[in-house]
């Protein structure tokens, strides 16, 4: 049963974590019917070690246009300056996570801050497709080192749990400027960074002293979530080019309701 639970938990996770309807939203709510594990400790761990094969889905799926070292030295060139413009964007979040994760997790992390993250998301993510001006930068490695910096502070946001990384990137691009499909791309590419900074961050601090058995289910969760965010990364992509983000912000309001009612029924 604790395995059937991890592949759920992985499936949740792979298809939440880099789509704009926000992970923490999600998982919050099938945690609760769901318990992986009466050792929160253990539990915690989970949530965050099955992270990183999401980071690792975005590394393979994008590995030929994130491998500085392919091609020409022009092209290295103008790789290793695409990586020094995500590094920069993900500094912002590094410095504020590191400074008040504790104070976030016990001050932000409750239904209510949820559900008006999920609520308010939405609504940006709509009126942003119903805006007269399209955006002008077509991929993610047209982004200037101005815009970059501005998307790694408005990630920043998304420390408010509900609010979803990826939504956060996705909306700051576009307000700076670039195209829908330019604004998914570099929100996948600061995914690296950021999401194993923070899952770095969190393994220190919950620890990963656990027994044969509990590595088994994590290993379990892993690969699921590895599949599942590589197939959900390669669907969204081809999606974006044609159709809008309009359906995600209704979903993200009717989730909304969702995880108000059922916390505060």
């Amino acid at each position: 049963m604790d395995f059937l639970k991890a592949a759920l938990l992985g499936v949740v996770e792979g298809v939440t974590e880099f789509l704009p309807i926000s992970s923490t939203g999600h998982m919050i709510l099938v945690n609760e019917w769901i318990r992986i594990s009466p050792d929160k400790a253990f539990a915690d761990a989970f949530m965050v070690v099955i992270q990183l094969p999401a980071i690792l889905a975005v590394a393979v799926y994008f590995f030929r246009d994130l491998w500085p070292f392919a091609g020409d030295r022009a092209e290295t060139v103008s790789r290793l300056g695409f990586w020094a413009r995500i590094l920069i964007a993900f500094f912002p979040a590094a410095v504020i996570g590191a400074l008040f994760d504790a104070a976030i997790e016990e001050k932000l992390f409750n239904p209510v801050t949820v559900a008006l993250a999920l609520f308010l998301g939405g609504i940006v993510l709509i009126a942003l497709e119903w805006r007269p001006r399209a955006g002008t930068i077509p991929t993610a490695r047209d982004i200037p080192l101005a815009m970059a910096a501005g998307i790694g502070c408005i990630q920043c946001i998304a420390m408010i749990p509900g609010t979803s990384r990826s939504a956060a990137t996705i909306i700051g691009a576009m307000l700076l400027g670039a195209s829908r499909l330019a604004a998914a791309e570099f929100s996948f590419f600061l995914a690296i960074p950021t999401m194993f900074g923070a899952t770095a961050y969190k393994l220190i601090k919950h620890g990963i002293g656990f027994t044969g058995g509990q590595w088994a289910i994590i290993a379990t969760g892993s690969l699921v979530s590895f599949l599942v965010a590589y197939a959900v990364i390669a669907a969204f992509m081809r999606y974006i080019r044609e159709r809008s983000f309009i359906p995600f912000g209704i979903y993200r309001i009717v989730l909304a309701v969702i995880v108000l009612a059922y916390f505060l029924r």
